[in-house]
């Protein structure tokens, strides 16, 4: 697969046994970071935090990441081997971990699998979560049915045009929506365990993006028609300008206006699923990126 990369919308078609991928992969999984993560959803994070992984590189290129030391293509990560990641799963679920967290590891979808099989043979028995910018290959998501419990995806955009100038990826709601329709057929609807712990489904994120209420409502609404009570979703103020000096329109956060308004939309849809709280606009839940927990090969 990786000698003619098709794996993500991108469709770039390198071979990444001699070079990199549009997204900057290569042939060896690169990642910044493993541990037990509490901003997620509560039924993800739960009391002891949720087992992630943050993977190097991403096929989008948002404007706004909050990643961005570890998502651009240039970024640079720790490569670790199949064996070593394996390692690291069943490290994360010595520690206490709800479930492990795949932070946008789709350009590493192989590799991913054989870790889990590894995992998997030497006992790991965690739900595993597939935490995703939406920008997806059904192909992709096809291999992974089987191997994972909970999809994560964000919907970020209704607009073409706004996914173009902010993502670089005008198509981006012609792969999100059928991706996630994969998703919702692999999982089924939101099933917790009785802890409250989500065990299997999809959530959807939303993040608000300043000036584009607009365009959120359209979401909601695509959600609520599509998928209704076969999802919960999770719509997120938690945007936190930075460097947005070619971008003036971000350069401010979500109004409590703006989400009230938001939110209101979300009860009349019958949506389900999670609001944010204004302590979560902050750079204090964005992780160091230094390797942390991460196995050695």
């Amino acid at each position: 697969m990786l000698k003619n990369c098709q794996l993500c919308p991108r469709a770039c078609g390198a071979d990444r046994t001699k070079s990199r991928g549009a997204c900057g992969a290569g042939i060896e999984i690169e990642a910044a970071r493993a541990s037990l993560h509490m901003w997620e959803e509560p039924p993800i994070s739960g009391t002891n935090g949720s087992g992630t992984v943050f993977f190097s590189h991403c096929s989008l290129g948002c404007v706004f990441c909050q990643n961005r030391k570890i998502s651009r293509r240039e970024a640079e990560g720790q490569n670790i081997t199949a064996d070593a990641l394996a390692k690291t799963f069943l490290s994360l679920e010595k520690k206490g971990a709800h479930n492990i967290n795949l932070v946008t590891g789709a350009h590493y979808v192989p590799q991913i699998i054989e870790a889990l099989q590894i995992a998997r043979k030497q006992g790991l028995s965690l739900p595993v979560v597939y935490n995703s910018s939406g920008y997806e290959q059904v192909e992709t998501l096809q291999l992974l049915d089987g191997h994972i419990d909970i999809y994560l995806p964000d919907y970020k955009y209704y607009s073409s045009y706004y996914a173009g100038l902010y993502s670089h990826a005008e198509d981006y709601r012609e792969f999100a929506v059928p991706a996630i329709d994969e998703m919702v057929r692999q999982t089924g609807a939101p099933q917790f365990d009785k802890n409250g712990l989500l065990k299997r489904g999809t959530v959807i994120r939303h993040l608000m993006l300043p000036g584009l209420a607009g365009d959120t409502a359209q979401v909601l609404r695509d959600i609520a028609s599509r998928w209704g009570d076969s999802v919960l979703v999770s719509l997120m103020r938690q945007y936190t300008p930075f460097d947005m000096q070619d971008y003036p329109e971000l350069d401010r956060t979500i109004t409590a206006e703006e989400y009230a308004d938001a939110c209101t939309l979300f009860g009349e849809l019958g949506l389900g699923g999670f609001f944010q709280q204004d302590e979560s606009i902050s750079e204090s839940f964005i992780p160091a990126f230094d390797g942390t927990g991460l196995e050695e090969n």
